[in-house]
């Protein structure tokens, strides 16, 4: 997103992410997202009825792939 004004533009990075962005960011499918969320490796919240995820449950989400995938070297 950005915000305009008539000095300078500013891109704000989002804190909560609507399943559909985070489809685009991690770059996996809407199931596959979805299960990770039912197994318990990508948290989310709930803001009324709407599921997100935070900014921070995705960087916690890559962190572990990358200790995984230093396990098994």
């Amino acid at each position: 997103m950005t915000l305009a004004s008539p000095e300078r533009a500013t891109t704000v990075e989002p804190v909560l992410y609507k399943i559909s962005d985070a489809e685009c960011a991690l770059r996996l499918s809407r199931t596959v997202i979805y299960g990770l969320i039912r197994t318990g490796r990508l948290r989310t919240v709930k803001e009324g009825r709407a599921r997100r995820i935070p900014a921070s449950a995705i960087h916690e989400y890559t962190a572990l792939l990358e200790r995984e995938a230093g396990e098994s070297k």
